[in-house]
C-alpha cells in the first residue's frame, strides 16, 4: 500500500509538471543553439545540461562566454542568478523535515523554478501529506530528462539551421517565467519585492556582463525584506504580538 502512494505521488508530481515541461521545451532548444553560436562543444554542453541543470543561469554563462568575460564574471553572476534557488529550498524545508541526506541532496540539486511552483502549490494544498518528497521527485525527473533532451535537439538544430536565436523562441522562456512568478505573489512584501525588482531590471538591462540581473535580484529582495518587516511592525503595532 505504502509503495501504491508513492508511486502515485511521483507520478502525479511528474503530471502535473507537463504544462511547464510544455513551457521549457522552446527554453531548452534555445539554449542548445546558444552553447553552439559561443563555441561551445557538445559534451561541453551537455555538461553544463547535466551537472549545472540551471536553465536562466546556464543561459547567462553560456552568453558571457561568447563575450569573452573572466572567470571570475561568470561564476559571480551565475552565483548570484541561482540565490533565489537558496530562497525556493528555504520555503520547503517544514515540507520535507526529517528527510535523510540521500534525499535532501538529489532534490535540492534537481530543484527548479518549474518543480518549486508546482511543489509549493501541492504542499500548500496538503500541508499534512506525508510523500511530498516522492511527489517532487516526479516533477524533478520530468523536468530533468526534458532539459536533457531539449539541449540535444537545440544543439542540433543550431548546427543545421541558420540564426535559430531569431526565431522568438525566447519568448516562451519569458511567459514560462511570468506563469511561475504570478500565481506565487500572494501577499503585498511579494509585490513590492517583484516591482521593485522589474523596475530596477529595466533601468539596469544595459550594464556590462548581464550584471543588471544582479542588481535587479538585491534591490528586490531587499525591498521584500524590507516590506515585510514594515507589515510585521504594523501588525505587531495593530495586535501586540
Amino acid at each position: 500500500m505504502k509503495s501504491l502512494l508513492k508511486r502515485r505521488e511521483f507520478l502525479h508530481g511528474a503530471r502535473d509538471t507537463v504544462p511547464m515541461i510544455v513551457g521549457a521545451i522552446p527554453f531548452g532548444i534555445l539554449f542548445g543553439a546558444l552553447a553552439t553560436s559561443v563555441g561551445l562543444s557538445f559534451y561541453a554542453t551537455m555538461a553544463m545540461s547535466l551537472f549545472v541543470f540551471a536553465g536562466s543561469s546556464q543561459f547567462v554563462a553560456a552568453t558571457l562566454i561568447g563575450q569573452g568575460a573572466g572567470v571570475a564574471v561568470i561564476v559571480m553572476t551565475t552565483f548570484f542568478v541561482n540565490l533565489r534557488h537558496a530562497l525556493y529550498s528555504a520555503s520547503l524545508g517544514p515540507a520535507f523535515k526529517g528527510l535523510k541526506q540521500t534525499w535532501l541532496l538529489p532534490l535540492g540539486f534537481f530543484l527548479t523554478d518549474e518543480t518549486y511552483a508546482v511543489v509549493i502549490k501541492r504542499v500548500n494544498e496538503s500541508p499534512d501529506g506525508k510523500d511530498h518528497h516522492w511527489y517532487c521527485l516526479g516533477s524533478s525527473l520530468a523536468m530533468y530528462a526534458n532539459w536533457q533532451i531539449c539541449t540535444v535537439i537545440g544543439f542540433t538544430a543550431g548546427n543545421a539551421l541558420e540564426d535559430l536565436s531569431g526565431w522568438g523562441l525566447e519568448f516562451a522562456m519569458i511567459v514560462t517565467f511570468i506563469g511561475i512568478v504570478v500565481p506565487l505573489i500572494t501577499r503585498f512584501p511579494m509585490l513590492i519585492a517583484a516591482g521593485v525588482a522589474v523596475i530596477v531590471a529595466l533601468l539596469s538591462r544595459n550594464m556590462a556582463h548581464n550584471l543588471g540581473l544582479i542588481v535587479a535580484s538585491v534591490a528586490g529582495v531587499a525591498a521584500g525584506y524590507g516590506a515585510e518587516v514594515y507589515a510585521e511592525r504594523k501588525n505587531y503595532e495593530a495586535t501586540g504580538s
